[in-house]
C-alpha cells in the first residue's frame, strides 16, 4: 500500500497553518495532530513518525512558545501559540522559508 504524498510545506509551516486556524491562536499538541489530520490524507495513514517531527519542531523552534493551560483547563499538556516576534514571517499565508542566519527562530 502506498502511502499519501506528504504536503509541500515545512513542519513550521504547517503547526503555523494549524494555530492560525484556531480563534485564540493557540492550540493544543493534539488540536495541532487533528488539524493537520483533517486537512493532509499524508497524516491519517499508518506512518505516525510525522507525530515525533511535529513535537520536534515545537520544541526547539524558538518561534513557538508553550503556554500553560490554566486552571479548571481538562486534560494534560500546554497550549502552543506563535511568538509576536516571529509573526512577521507568517504574514498573508506567507509560509516563506526561514531567512539565512534566521535559526531557530523560524
Amino acid at each position: 500500500v502506498r502511502r499519501q504524498e506528504k504536503p509541500p510545506y515545512s513542519y513550521i509551516a504547517l503547526i503555523v497553518m494549524a494555530i492560525q486556524s484556531s480563534a485564540s491562536k493557540r492550540l493544543t499538541l493534539s488540536e495541532i495532530y487533528q488539524f493537520l489530520q483533517q486537512r493532509f490524507p499524508f497524516f491519517r495513514g499508518s506512518y505516525q513518525g510525522w507525530k515525533n517531527s511535529v513535537r520536534h519542531n515545537l520544541s526547539l523552534n524558538e518561534c513557538f512558545i508553550k503556554l500553560p493551560k490554566g486552571l479548571g483547563r481538562p486534560g494534560k499538556g500546554h497550549y502552543w501559540t506563535i511568538d509576536p516576534a516571529s509573526e512577521f514571517m507568517f504574514e498573508e499565508g506567507s509560509f516563506r522559508r526561514r531567512p539565512r542566519g534566521f535559526r531557530r527562530k523560524c
